[in-house]
């Protein structure tokens, strides 16, 4: 396993997670997403057609003739966290990995038989060792879960959304889709988050590279605890008109805001679930197959019921409010309906005295 002796972090082993599934770090929004677009109308006749059209071969060639290829002669040290990622993660084959010149700091993991990693120079140039580890970790993230595929996909629909804008409802149809797989995409990115906490295993470097891709390269001049703070900050500002410009803001977006990444990650990172998989208890891959699709269903539901009830977003906090009276209407009615069935006379007595709806009671 690779140590990292760079700088003035120490060199330590990192645990390893073999036949480990992406279940295990997989986002509950995230599958929930996928699943809501595999039923969006005519999605699935889109994709098996693009899966046949689409230029896979040439933008191979494309990085292969016009980036710089990773490896043990070129930057070595990204080849080295890359295949230490792989060998973390348990994922058999090393994925090619490109560095691309261009100043915006990126990153992703694309490719439909096959997934290729590509990062950016402003990346290279912005993270030290610890936070790039964590982004590589990221993008393998990205490619145990195969998301390669559908990113893939959003490149392409998005580019072509461009060229047909001029073309009545076509374009329409188009960006339905894109919109859809933006929603699930940023969703995936919490996802591939927790992955590269999973390989980095240093909380405090994702965090780092977080803020830096929001701020750059100035982190003498910020603060994790206060970074932290603007989430929740931008999650209960404002009064109902800002929780729309909130989602206006977002939808053309593929990532989630980076406040939003950190304060995700940080929780996770604090949660039961992170740390059982740390003692090395988590989902493996032999069992994917067994997977019930409804308990996934289920986790997907409950996560997005803790989401509404829990937000401090003031539009979450009004259906959450629905909901709730909703479900006390709902009560109040089904009281006065059995009271019409029992005659009016109220809930009927059971033999011990009690009524029988105690009877229906735990202990």
């Amino acid at each position: 396993m690779t140590e990292n002796d760079q700088g003035n972090v120490p060199s330590r082993q990192r645990k390893r997670f073999p036949g480990i599934s992406s279940r295990a770090y997989e986002h509950p929004a995230d599958r929930s997403a996928l699943v809501a677009l595999r039923k969006l109308s005519g999605f699935d006749t889109v994709f098996k057609a693009l899966s046949g059209l689409l230029p896979e071969r040439s933008l191979r060639l494309l990085f292969l003739s016009d980036s710089v290829r990773v490896s043990d002669a070129q930057f070595s040290h990204l080849n080295d966290m890359l295949r230490d990622a792989c060998y973390i993660l348990d994922l058999e084959k090393v994925p090619p990995m490109y560095v691309t010149q261009d100043p915006k700091p990126n990153a992703m993991c694309i490719g439909l038989d096959e997934p290729i990693i590509v990062v950016t120079t402003g990346l290279v140039e912005l993270l030290d060792e610890e936070e790039m580890r964590a982004v590589v970790g990221h993008e393998v993230g990205h490619a145990l879960s195969g998301h390669s595929v559908y990113r893939t996909v959003l490149l392409f629909l998005t580019g072509l959304a461009l060229k047909i804008a001029w073309i009545p409802l076509g374009n329409v149809a188009i960006m339905a889709i894109v919109t859809a797989l933006r929603e699930w995409f940023r969703k995936s990115e919490l996802s591939a988050d927790r992955a590269g906490l999973l390989v980095g295993q240093d909380v405090q470097a994702s965090m780092r590279g977080l803020m830096k891709i929001a701020g750059g390269n100035h982190l003498h001049e910020m603060n994790v605890d206060a970074f932290l703070a603007q989430a929740d900050e931008y999650e209960k500002a404002g009064d109902l008109r800002d929780s729309v410009l909130k989602i206006l803001n977002v939808l053309p977006r593929t990532h989630p805001f980076t406040t939003v990444r950190a304060a995700e990650l940080k929780k996770w990172s604090e949660n039961r679930d992170f740390q059982r998989i740390m003692d090395g208890h988590y989902p493996k891959r032999s069992e994917d197959k067994d997977t019930s699709v409804t308990d996934s269903f289920r986790e997907s539901a409950g996560h997005y019921a803790d989401t509404v009830r829990t937000s401090k977003d003031p539009l979450m906090k009004l259906v959450g409010d629905i909901a709730g009276g909703a479900g006390d209407l709902a009560g109040d009615l089904g009281g006065k309906l059995r009271n019409r069935f029992n005659g009016g006379q109220g809930p009927k007595k059971s033999e011990d005295g009690g009524t029988a709806d105690d009877d229906k009671g735990g202990s």
